[in-house]
């Protein structure tokens, strides 16, 4: 491997750049297939097995390809992103299982980079792989080291594994990425406010551009999730249905991700999200916005915006093209998978898909939300655990579990007490499964209670001596209570 090559690339094209070298990029895809084809293989069959052996000969193959072009290998993790020779690759809903897979893989034994020199053959891959698959030791660091040991001692010296870590380019690309969502999330605000008044006003709403707003979440989302899902946590209460609106689409589509749905899909379940609540420009705002109990007569009005909102999509539809996926929506995100809840069915029926992931999005982001009638929401932690536990809320199990995987057990914006009297706020859920309950935080008030901006980002599964974890969470609780606004750190 030579040692100028990488910084070469970085200085004529940049880190992680997706217009690179076409040859990379093309490689690089094909690599990152053949790895964990390999891996899979290895994992479901015996190592004599014709589909190890053709599985293995196709990696080696095109790892001789690479390093007979490039004179190197790297292959490297940064967040969610997975580079080979400091090209980003480009993820999609077809390569989504095997980057996930991998990403996950190369964490739980601790690698952050693999860096291939004078041709691994393929027992050198079989090797690697079944160790990746076998990790040793507790925690990230000691099963690196673990796996190093492991390596030199079969014999296996033609790769070189290493922790993962931040480079300048990193943070520079995820600033870049932080940017591009906060564009993507305030043009949907406004569209989401230019549809609702429309709607009111009696006038059609411009659904092109309402498309086209679509069209940023899901390409944001496939792009780099975390950055937009962040600036959910914001939850504006002056802004609320507005914001609530987008909130709920950018959940639905992330959602939908997760579950595997094409991108055509993602962009009528995005459009349908947007749409979701738009049978309430049709009720008075004062009723939407009154702070106490509401009348009988005023519950109708409320619980009339389902069908309202079918009504008012029928309208656009007349004049433009909408998905009827968007009307089924409207209509069903607020009955349970047993269909109580309302509107009540006239006739037997099942709810779709689309429907259950978006009721899952509404309720999270409702429950999480300030507003009129709830000036002090529970925080992000009670209300997922509420929607997983309590039957009664009707949701659909596995739509919440994926949902659940999604934001991990503290979601994005949770304000948690540190058994080391810190503050933290939820950052990103950790990416290995077995550490859900220990997400990434960024560190808002030290141990004697001075907040602290923008505040340190650390791993909740890092220990310290004798294999101790560092930090951990004794309880949530509510920002306010602490002076703590959450907005000032997701912007």
């Amino acid at each position: 491997m030579t040692a100028t090559a990488p910084d070469a690339r970085r200085a004529a094209g940049g880190f992680g750049d997706l217009e690179g070298d076409p040859f990379i990029r093309r490689a690089g895809r094909g690599f990152v297939q053949a790895l964990y084809g390999a891996v899979r293989a290895i994992k479901l069959y015996p190592v004599e097995n014709a589909a190890v052996q053709k599985a293995l000969g196709d990696l080696t193959a095109l790892t001789t390809e690479i390093l007979a072009r490039e004179s190197e290998l790297e292959f490297r993790i940064a967040g969610e992103f997975l580079f080979v020779n400091s090209t980003r690759l480009r993820l999609d809903l077809d390569n989504y299982a095997s980057f996930s897979h991998l990403l996950t893989l190369l964490r739980s034994s601790g690698v952050g980079v693999l860096t291939g020199a004078a041709g691994p053959t393929s027992r050198d891959w079989l090797v690697l792989l079944s160790l990746l698959q076998a990790p040793v030791g507790d925690g990230p660091a000691a099963r690196l080291e673990s796996l190093r040991a492991r390596l030199a001692a079969a014999n296996v010296t033609t790769f070189d594994v290493g922790p993962a870590g931040e480079e300048e380019a990193d943070r520079e690309f995820r600033a870049r990425s932080k940017e591009a969502a906060k564009r993507t999330y305030a043009q949907s605000v406004a569209v989401t406010k230019d549809v609702i008044n429309s709607v009111r006003m009696g006038r059609a709403p411009n659904l092109k551009r309402i498309k086209r707003a679509v069209q940023g979440i899901v390409d944001q989302i496939l792009n780099e999730e975390s950055s937009l899902i962040g600036l959910t946590a914001i939850r504006d209460y002056d802004e609320y249905t507005f914001t609530h609106s987008v909130n709920v689409c950018i959940f639905s589509v992330a959602l939908g991700r997760r579950i595997g749905l094409t991108k055509l899909q993602l962009y009528d379940l995005g459009l349908a999200a947007l749409f979701h609540d738009i049978g309430k420009s049709r009720v008075a705002i004062e009723v939407l916005q009154k702070a106490t109990t509401l009348t009988d007569d005023e519950w109708r009005q409320i619980a009339a915006h389902p069908w309202l909102g079918v009504l008012s999509m029928f309208h656009v539809r007349g004049q433009q093209d909408l998905p009827y996926r968007a009307m089924v929506v409207a209509y069903e995100h607020h009955m349970k998978i047993d269909l109580t809840g309302y509107p009540r069915p006239v006739r037997p029926r099942e709810m779709g898909i689309f429907s259950r992931i978006v009721a899952v999005a509404d309720a999270f982001d409702a429950g999480t939300s300030k507003r009129s009638y709830q000036s002090n929401p529970a925080s992000p932690a009670a209300v997922l655990a509420e929607m997983r536990d309590n039957p009664k809320r009707g949701m659909d199990p596995v739509v919440v579990k994926s949902f659940v995987n999604l934001t991990g057990i503290y979601p994005i914006g949770t304000l948690v007490v540190l058994d080391t009297f810190e503050l933290g706020l939820v950052h990103a859920a950790n990416a290995l499964p077995e550490f859900l309950s220990r997400p990434i935080v960024r560190i808002v008030a030290d141990d004697r209670g001075n907040v602290l901006h923008p505040g340190e980002l650390v791993d909740l599964s890092e220990r310290g001596d004798g294999g101790v974890f560092k930090r951990t969470i004794i309880k949530t609780a509510s920002p306010e209570q602490y002076g703590i606004r959450v907005g000032d750190y997701f912007v």
